[in-house]
């Protein structure tokens, strides 16, 4: 994350995203494939590409539906068409998807938020346990009952983020706010 400064004077904090180039590698559909999509690679690979991997020469592919109602407006695509941070503009509202840091093994009160055991009243070495798993009958825990375990590593989304700035040369897009994951992870970006 970084900070700039509006007309006024303000501080924004922004993440700084580096939106492609990106490569549209396959045009899916709903003749041929069964739905219309589009399929786009970003970083080509380094090393050299096995034949069964033809037309996989990204390190990461994404595929997105696309929901045509009117096909008028619909902007024409081609197969080996660059899509860069030119396709946004300043003060669009999008949304940000990508994987969350990893966290770890956490217990009860961290990943869930548990208020724990009073730590008086005759507690000992009980303060962050997580208490009863559930009822008699039946005589098994049930799925879904919060308890502890592996934190982070989610999808998540993070909906109405400002683009505040666009680096066209550079393909870098500011975003006001925060975007799921850490340093160097892939994120989806749409409007």
């Amino acid at each position: 994350m970084s900070q700039i400064f509006d007309d006024k004077g303000n501080q924004i904090p922004v993440t700084l995203v580096e939106a492609g180039p990106c490569v549209i590698t396959q045009i899916k559909t709903k003749e041929k494939d069964g739905y219309d999509a589009l399929q786009i690679g970003f970083l080509p690979k380094t090393k050299r590409v096995k034949k069964t991997e033809k037309g996989k020469e990204y390190k990461y592919l994404k595929e997105f539906k696309i929901v045509k109602e009117d096909k008028s407006s619909f902007p024409p695509f081609a197969v080996a068409q660059v899509v860069d941070a030119s396709i946004f503009q300043e003060g669009d509202i999008v949304k940000v998807s990508g994987i969350s840091k990893g966290k770890g093994f956490a217990g009860v009160v961290k990943r869930h938020g548990f208020a724990g055991r009073p730590s008086t009243h005759g507690t000992k070495h009980e303060e962050r346990t997580p208490g009863s798993t559930g009822a008699s009958r039946p005589q098994r825990v049930i799925k879904g009952v919060k308890m502890a375990g592996r934190m982070g590593s989610d999808r998540v989304s993070v909906k109405n983020l400002k683009i505040v700035k666009i680096d066209k040369e550079n393909n870098l897009i500011a975003v006001k706010g925060a975007v799921p994951g850490r340093i160097g992870t892939s994120l989806e970006i749409s409007i």
